[in-house]
């Protein structure tokens, strides 16, 4: 098959698309919107308003020293809920597990498009690119299901007092990083489909149509050689022209 990148141009669409939902995952591993707290006692948290993410906690205040005062969320701080420990291991995976499917899938598009005759990887490069889009986003879905689904339960989280923040607010609402990484694996798991159900890497390569070795201007290329002296025509054996003869000098 002479012209095989022809038939991967949705595959380099979905990796653009791959690239840019890791882009997205490691956004949301770094937003603080993950929930956003309301509180009714505005004496420090001022803007009434805190938002909750899985490394730190952000609010604004007008009695601190500080107009922006955030606190830091570690794994093996025992006030962590279950949700938030989770999504700090799952999301540094998601972004480890994003950009070495980024890698499998341009190495399968240089495959494609640059190489001619060696394509005995080509399956692999496809399903592991594939692969590794979905286990991505499966990565990304599960903390974000399972944060998602305790702002809808409001449930609480007994902060020390450093952090100035209630045990409960009086009401939680689901952030924006919720909602971006929900896009971001949505697209990392089309891409994934996208690149598994590549057909070509189905198909066995030995039965690869031969190379086509026809001169595309002047038709099939043909051997032409010289006719021999026995092939001649009306039995003529090559006589010279008299007229090229010299004349004998007496």
């Amino acid at each position: 098959m002479i012209y095989l990148a022809n038939t991967a141009h949705c595959q380099f669409l979905g990796l653009m698309v791959g690239f840019l939902a890791w882009i997205l995952i490691m956004t949301t591993n770094g937003m603080n919107e993950w929930r956003l707290w309301y509180v009714t006692d505005k004496s420090v948290i001022t803007s009434g308003v805190a938002w909750v993410g899985i490394w730190r906690v952000c609010f604004y205040s007008h009695t601190l020293p500080k107009f922006e005062n955030c606190q830091w969320i570690s794994i093996s701080d025992t006030f962590v809920p279950a949700e938030i420990s989770v999504a700090q291991v799952l999301m540094l995976l998601a972004v480890i597990c994003g950009l070495a499917g980024n890698i499998s899938a341009a190495l399968a598009m240089r495959i494609v498009y640059f190489s001619v005759e060696d394509r005995r990887n080509i399956r692999l490069a496809f399903v592991l690119a594939g692969t590794l889009y979905v286990f991505t986003a499966v990565l990304c879905l599960v903390p974000l299901g399972w944060n998602m689904s305790s702002v809808l339960n409001n449930s609480t989280i007994d902060f020390p007092p450093e952090f100035y923040l209630p045990e409960a607010p009086a009401s939680q609402q689901v952030g924006t990083a919720i909602g971006v990484g929900m896009l971001a694996s949505i697209m990392m798991l089309i891409c994934g489909l996208v690149f598994l159900c590549y057909q070509y890497v189905w198909q066995t390569l030995s039965s690869e149509a031969p190379r086509d070795t026809r001169d595309l201007l002047n038709g099939t290329w043909t051997e032409t050689t010289l006719s021999q002296k026995s092939e001649l025509p009306n039995g003529n054996q090559g006589i010279d022209n008299p007229g090229f003869q010299n004349e004998e000098v007496s």
